[in-house]
């Protein structure tokens, strides 16, 4: 039994009979599939919302996966989604089934049915039913799944009082081995026939909330004619005659003035900390919006907190104007929709509980400000991050807290991606580093929730466990191999009154 991106089941018996069920590739079969999954999650979540006008929390966990800021971007998404993309989404239905959720129970209620019909199909073109016949579970959603796979495993017990349930031993690739060696031996290799694979929504309720955003709910033109974003940079007037050495020279000596300007705000930014890890604390997210450049940064931060911290992936979440393709492709028409932004939090689910850091360098981009406003209206805490201090903002619309560092013009004039851009990558580094320290994340200097997904962090998981401990590496890794690779109870194991 095969399932992981497509879905298969394939028979045979001591005698060298063999039938196989499914294998029609994603638009003709694959049931009980992981490209099935993500796509009936799709179907439920904009379904339910066609019904109820509610957007459910499963659609909250695929628009930010997805990188979208509403349910109509999921049209687009799909008509340019291929197997993999859809296939990915079942990541978010099983973390959604495992907090109670009831569409993805239902989704994987099915999926199993499915996956256990077609073995049993299978085992039945073979053998006389309730026949002794050993299924094994093959691929990721069966193997990566263990809870999913007991599922199946118990409706394949129930349906075959026989049946043996046993996963795949070793890695699939295996199989073309014995093939090859098979070949090499016979001179010929006895292949199973098989299917190709087939290689090749409605559109949502009408969008709630307001219509549009006037002028008072964003800061005014004369603000930002007065931004130092918008002004010319005396000491860059000769930029285009300058050689590579000067340009170079003069770049990092504009750079130099980013750290006093940063500093000049730190009890505004230690304010933003504490916000930002009372949210935390009492279970709320912490979300980042803007456009471009900053939209970019913002996903960006938010991308490094799971690895680093095995924060979970909605814990810190970034949104930017224009969504997924915005992140490679500019898309800058997309700053100028205050709706867009409202609706951006709105279908992330934004609550009380939340805080919402709007990134915009010259303070006034539209779709930053509607998010805000959308935010605040939903009783978050909001930060706006700008570097301009003289935007003038009404108390009405002001955000709880407005961080404006003057790092003076940019030496390519508007360019905010220069001196603006490392500024924000600061401040954001800032925001979630000590956030997640004063989260009992950090020992010393040292990452105690790193989450070790490669080689090279699985070594540094071992650095850690030698330096709190005092073991050799021998003893780090097996004690980490013991504790599922949590660097935190390898820790525990080995200092148990720490």
């Amino acid at each position: 039994m095969l399932s992981g991106t497509g879905s298969c089941c394939f028979g045979r018996t001591c005698d060298g009979q063999t039938a196989k069920v499914g294998g029609w590739g994603h638009i003709l079969g694959d049931k009980g599939s992981g490209f099935e999954i993500g796509l009936r999650a799709l179907k439920a979540v904009v379904y339910y919302y066609d019904c109820d006008g509610v957007w459910s929390k499963l659609g909250q966990r695929l628009l930010r996966k997805l990188q979208l800021n509403e349910p109509d971007d999921l049209i687009g998404w799909a008509q340019r989604a291929g197997k993999d993309d859809v296939a990915a989404l079942a990541v978010e239905v099983f973390n959604a089934w495992s907090e109670g959720d009831k569409i993805a129970s239902d989704i994987l209620e099915g999926a199993a049915h499915s996956l256990a019909d077609d073995a049993i199909s299978c085992a039945k073109r073979l053998v006389k039913t309730g026949a002794r016949v050993r299924f094994v579970l093959a691929g990721g959603v069966l193997l990566k799944q263990p809870r999913f796979a007991k599922k199946v495993a118990q409706l394949l017990r129930r349906f075959w009082p026989n049946a043996i349930v046993t996963p795949l031993k070793r890695e699939s690739v295996w199989g073309a081995v014995q093939l090859a060696r098979r070949h090499f031996q016979t001179g010929r290799a006895r292949v199973p026939a098989s299917h190709d694979s087939l290689s090749t929504p409605r559109d949502p309720a009408a969008k709630p909330g307001p219509s549009r955003y006037g002028e008072p709910f964003f800061p005014s033109l004369e603000s930002l004619r007065l931004s130092p974003t918008e002004q010319r940079n005396p000491r860059s007037m000769n930029l285009d005659r300058l050689s590579i050495a000067e340009a170079i020279v003069l770049m990092l000596s504009e750079d130099e003035r980013i750290p006093p300007a940063i500093l000049a705000e730190r009890k505004k930014i230690e304010q933003a900390v504490k916000l930002i890890l009372r949210a935390l604390k009492r279970g709320g997210r912490l979300f980042y919006i803007g456009a471009g450049t900053s939209g970019r940064l913002g996903v960006l931060d938010a991308s490094e907190c799971p690895p680093t911290f095995r924060a979970p992936p909605g814990l810190v979440q970034g949104i930017i104007a224009g969504g997924q393709r915005a992140l490679w492709e500019s898309t800058e028409s997309a700053e100028d929709d205050p709706v867009a932004g409202a609706q951006a939090i709105q279908f992330r689910g934004v609550n009380r509980k939340d805080v919402v850091v709007g990134i915009a360098a010259s303070g006034r981009t539209p779709f930053v400000w509607g998010a805000l406003h959308a935010a605040k209206q939903r009783g978050a805490k909001t930060i706006l991050l700008c570097f301009n201090p003289h935007l003038e903002i009404s108390r009405r619309n002001r955000p709880d807290l407005v961080i404006a560092p003057d790092v003076g013009p940019e030496i390519l004039t508007g360019s905010t991606r220069l001196k603006s851009g490392t500024a924000t990558k600061l401040i954001l580094n800032i925001f979630t580093t000590l956030a997640m320290v004063q989260m009992g994340k950090v020992v010393s200097n040292l990452m105690v929730d790193v989450n070790p997904s490669n080689v090279k962090l699985r070594n540094r998981a071992v650095r850690i466990v030698c330096e709190l401990t005092g073991v050799e590496d021998v003893t780090a890794k097996a004690t980490l191999e013991k504790s599922g690779w949590v660097v935190k109870q390898a820790l525990r194991r080995l200092r148990p009154s720490a």
